[in-house]
C-alpha cells in the first residue's frame, strides 16, 4: 500500500551555486530524477508535486513518466522566497484538486544519495503530535568542544557552550545537523508557523557517506565519487 503522504520536491530554476544543478547529470542521470525515483516507490504519481517555475526542468521530470502539472508562481521562485510558502503553494494546490494527505514529505534535490530506507525510518517516526521529523548527521564540530565564539567583553574566544572542560570529543554531548534530506512535516504545524518556531522536533540519524548536499561544485565532485564507489559495491 502506497503512503498517504503528499512529497514535494522543490526545483527552482535559478540555482546559483551550481548552474542547472537540478537537471544537471550525476552519475549520468538528471539530478532531478533521483529524488522522483524514490518518491515513486513510496507514493502514487497524484501524491508527488515538482514545484519547479522552469519548463525545462519540468520536462526532464516528466522524463521519468510522472505527470508535471503544477507550476510554481514567480514571485515564488526567487532567491529571497522561503521554503514554507513554497510548500503551502504546494499544498494548496493538492487541496485544491482533491489530493487528500496526512503529512507533507519534502524532499530536495540536492540530496540524491538518501535512500527510500532512509524516508521510511524517518516516517516511521511520524505521528500527528509532533511538527516534523527531520533527517540529521552527526555534526562535524561540537559547540561544547571545538566550535567557538567571542567573548564581547575580552575580544578572547570561549566554547560556545558548557564551561570548555571537555577534553575529549567523545565525552562532549552529541549534537546534529540537518542534512537537508528527508523532512517529515505536520501540515497543521506548517500552516500556524514557521519551522523555524517547531518546538517537536524528532531526528532521525542518516549515514554520512549519503548526507551530500550538493550546494557547491565541491559538493558535486565529492558526490560524483561516492555515487561510483557504491556503484561498485553493488556489481
Amino acid at each position: 500500500m502506497k503512503d498517504n503522504s503528499l512529497y514535494i520536491i522543490p526545483a527552482r530554476g535559478g540555482s546559483k551555486g551550481i548552474p542547472r544543478k537540478n537537471i544537471k547529470l550525476l552519475g549520468g542521470i538528471p539530478l532531478i530524477h533521483y529524488s522522483i525515483a524514490v518518491a515513486r516507490q513510496l507514493a502514487d504519481d497524484a501524491h508527488i508535486i515538482v514545484s519547479t517555475d522552469d519548463a525545462e526542468i519540468a520536462e526532464v521530470a516528466r522524463q521519468t513518466g510522472l505527470p508535471v502539472e503544477y507550476m510554481r508562481p514567480e514571485h515564488l521562485a526567487t532567491d529571497t522566497a522561503g521554503s514554507r510558502e513554497v510548500i503551502i503553494d504546494a499544498m494548496d494546490y493538492a487541496d485544491a484538486h482533491g489530493i487528500k494527505y496526512d503529512k507533507v514529505v519534502l524532499l530536495q534535490p540536492t540530496s540524491p544519495l538518501r535512500t527510500v530506507e532512509d524516508v521510511e525510518a524517518c516516517l516511521s517516526l511520524y505521528s500527528p503530535d509532533i511538527d516534523m521529523v527531520v533527517s540529521v548527521v552527526e555534526a562535524s564540530a561540537n559547540p561544547y568542544y571545538n566550535c567557538f565564539e567571542g567573548n564581547p567583553k575580552t575580544g578572547y574566544l570561549q566554547v560556545c557552550k558548557g564551561d570548555g572542560q571537555y577534553t575529549r570529543r567523545q565525552d562532549a554531548p552529541q549534537v546534529w545537523e540537518y542534512n537537508g534530506a528527508v523532512y517529515v512535516i505536520n501540515p497543521k504545524s506548517l500552516r500556524d508557523m514557521p519551522m523555524g518556531q517547531f518546538s517537536r522536533k524528532v531526528p532521525c540519524e542518516m549515514p554520512r557517506l549519503r548526507s551530500v548536499d550538493l550546494d557547491t561544485p565541491m559538493d558535486w565532485a565529492i558526490a560524483e565519487v561516492v555515487m561510483a564507489e557504491l556503484t561498485n559495491k553493488k556489481k
